[in-house]
């Protein structure tokens, strides 16, 4: 390739990957250029602006550099990802004063109480219809999580990647794509870091899975947690219960309710005031503002919040919330400003910024989706069930008597066929991957496998 033209090339190439593009992946596309020259032309397109450098050492990738970018290049400020509202901007200045600048304060239980459902309003009328028009789906007039379940292999793979990344989890997508699909866990990771993301994986499938059942309540909620914090807590027992240490937010000066009596209290008045708020967008920013403020778990609080911010949106099929793309430091600053200020500006222009982002990239699949399959949708929870009994009794994947055994008496006698049929096909695409839908534990599922080998 002649020199003049493989700036452009690298700049192309870099502009079709999301996540951008690591020096090694760069080699593969360019394999006859030396790795010294491609190095030095991304030095060289960095100093220009045209590119951004993002990690560190083996971990860097490039990505095309935005507006944003460059004025911040000029300015010599750290510059907003996200256009924000005067208020928005006013909060971020507050919460980035010294800490010694910031006075240390407690949970302000006004904040909850005074929100009264339907009369109070952290979203205005107008911007609620817009994220209305946004959200909207084909499916709207279906049962509760129909779209969802359509777009469920690209909301595992965006939610459970951007949820994590917030956390600092330093997979990107397509390590992501890899673990949740396959099974493959990212070389050289810290493994905490796969089971975050796998943990999102169980989380969403349960809220897609129980899609009428879910809501703003105990159940819920706590469960959520649980899954969320699977494996990652210091005590195993703390997944899903009530906070009853006391917790500190690092870098901040606030400081959480510290009595279990009042975090009890005060964790049923929100899920009560939450479940009462008609409006789903309304329903969707309380959970992200008041959640995380109350901090009702021992720890995972903002994961929690992330995925219980969806519960209205897949249960009246709107356009999830992904979170892909969020810059991290203005939402943690966002969430800075309700936990120090009790304002809400911030992370509201977060808000509308990524939902707006995600109904987009969700749009972009959902103009190309078939018609769902309506034997599968009518029996998904029969395939759950049956799937987790064959593989825990040991059934084999081609024994078709058994298994039709095990389905005759619960589907239609017309239908029995096609279903042995979806049956049989699910177990060939099982792989540690996707057990989690069919409440499978890992060590069942490699036992049944080896059992498959060894007649």
């Amino acid at each position: 390739m002649h020199p003049q033209n493989l700036g452009t090339a690298i700049i192309q190439v870099v502009g079709q990957s999301d996540d951008g593009l690591s020096v090694e992946a760069l080699q593969r596309t360019f394999p006859d250029v030396a790795r010294r020259t491609l190095q030095r032309y991304l030095a060289r397109l960095s100093s220009d602006g045209k590119l951004v450098p993002v990690g560190r050492a083996r971990a860097r990738v490039y990505r095309l550099s935005t507006p944003a970018d460059r004025a911040a290049a000029e300015t010599g400020r750290a510059a907003p990802a996200i256009p924000l509202s005067a208020e928005g901007e006013e909060i971020r200045r507050l919460v980035r004063r010294p800490i010694e600048q910031r006075m240390p304060l407690g949970y302000a239980r006004e904040f909850l109480a005074d929100y009264v459902p339907n009369r109070t309003a952290y979203l205005p009328g107008a911007l609620r219809e817009q994220l209305h028009r946004s959200g909207r789906s084909p499916v709207t007039d279906r049962y509760a999580g129909t779209y969802a379940r359509q777009i469920l292999n690209r909301l595992l793979i965006d939610l459970s990647w951007s949820s994590s990344r917030l956390e600092g989890n330093t997979y990107n997508r397509l390590d992501t794509q890899n673990l949740i699909e396959f099974g493959r866990e990212a070389e050289g990771k810290d493994r905490l870091e796969a089971q975050m993301i796998l943990n999102h994986k169980a989380a969403i499938e349960m809220l897609v899975d129980q899609a009428q059942e879910i809501g703003f309540d105990r159940y819920t909620v706590q469960n959520l947690h649980a899954l969320l914090a699977d494996n990652l807590l210091p005590e195993a027992a703390a997944g899903g219960r009530i906070r009853h240490i006391e917790v500190g937010i690092g870098n901040s000066v606030f400081h959480p309710l510290a009595i279990p009596q009042q975090i009890e209290e005060y964790f049923d008045l929100l899920l009560g005031k939450a479940a009462a708020i008609e409006d789903p967008f309304e329903q969707v920013f309380f959970v992200m503002a008041q959640l995380p403020y109350l901090q009702p778990f021992d720890d995972v609080n903002k994961r929690v919040s992330r995925l219980a911010a969806n519960i209205p949106l897949i249960k009246q099929n709107l356009a999830p919330l992904s979170f892909v793309d969020v810059p991290r430091d203005e939402y943690i600053e966002g969430t800075l400003g309700v936990y120090e200020l009790n304002r809400i500006e911030l992370l509201r222009d977060v808000f509308v910024w990524a939902y707006e982002r995600s109904c987009r990239r969700f749009t972009v699949i959902r103009d190309v989706l078939p018609e769902p399959d309506q034997l599968r949708l009518r029996y998904r929870g029969l395939l759950q069930r049956v799937i987790g009994e064959i593989v825990t009794t040991g059934v084999r994947r081609d024994d078709v008597d058994a298994i039709k055994r095990s389905v005759q008496r619960r589907v239609a006698p017309e239908e029995l066929d096609e279903v042995v049929a979806l049956v049989v096909n699910e177990l060939h695409q099982l792989h540690e991957g996707n057990i989690a839908r069919y409440r499978l534990r890992p060590s069942q599922f490699r036992e049944w496998v080896a059992a498959q080998r060894d007649v």
